[in-house]
């Protein structure tokens, strides 16, 4: 498991083309708002209710709910609550590391 200041990511499978990971991100955190060149995701809400940012569009998924993230896309994750939340994502693509992250915004200085 990794831990970030939002909250903690674990990768569940690494295959060519495609990563599936578990991320909780902590109530009243957020991760930055980015795109990826490389990759387009898929996020399923596991458990909580998710703050999820795709472009100009803002919506709160309950369990059960998803979104796809293109590739360019800017998008963001958000727990506003004081509940846990965790997603699954699923990345696809050629390229599937960290750092094909470009960080737009971010709470943490990292932008």
């Amino acid at each position: 498991m990794e831990h970030r200041p939002w909250g903690w990511f674990q990768t569940v499978c690494v295959q060519p083309g495609y990563k599936v990971k578990r991320i909780g991100v902590a109530p009243g955190r957020q991760i930055s708002l980015q795109r990826h060149r490389h990759r387009s995701e898929h996020w399923v809400v596991a458990c909580g209710i998710a703050t999820v940012t795709v472009g100009d569009v803002v919506a709160d998924l309950p369990v059960g709910r998803h979104v796809d993230i293109a590739v360019g896309a800017i998008h963001r994750l958000a727990n506003r609550t004081a509940q846990d939340m965790e997603i699954v994502e699923l990345q696809f693509g050629e390229r599937l590391d960290e750092d094909d992250i470009e960080r737009l915004l971010d709470d943490f200085g990292r932008a």
